[in-house]
């Protein structure tokens, strides 16, 4: 696979994880009607979306250990949750999981820091 394949498939699966939790917290299944203060898990996300964009290669390295903590999220809220909310974790939990293969794969094909 091409590192600017793997870039894309990053960069991509980052902006539709980041699309995906504001509007599961705002509108498709907020905690709460009306939106939810958990909304706020989105800005640690927001930390290496520049870097990912630009291909710097320390970012893809650091970046593969945060989206543990969505994958987690999704993996616990798909469980626990019921109807659309676990249906939006099982896409959180996918979306982290592609991210995190193509950001693995591309910081292993580009070694330089």
């Amino acid at each position: 696979m091409s590192p600017a394949l793997l870039r894309h498939l990053a960069s991509a699966s980052l902006i539709a994880l980041i699309g995906l939790s504001v509007a599961w917290e705002l509108w498709l299944a907020p905690l709460h009607p009306g939106g939810s203060w958990l909304v706020l898990k989105v800005l640690p996300l927001l930390l290496p979306l520049f870097g990912i964009l630009r291909g710097r290669v320390y970012t893809y390295r650091w970046s593969t250990l945060l989206i543990w903590l969505y994958f987690t999220e999704g993996t616990v809220r798909a469980w626990s949750d019921r109807g659309n909310s676990a249906t939006l974790a099982i896409f959180e939990v996918a979306l982290s999981l592609l991210f995190f293969v193509a950001a693995a794969w591309y910081a292993r094909m580009n070694p330089r820091s």
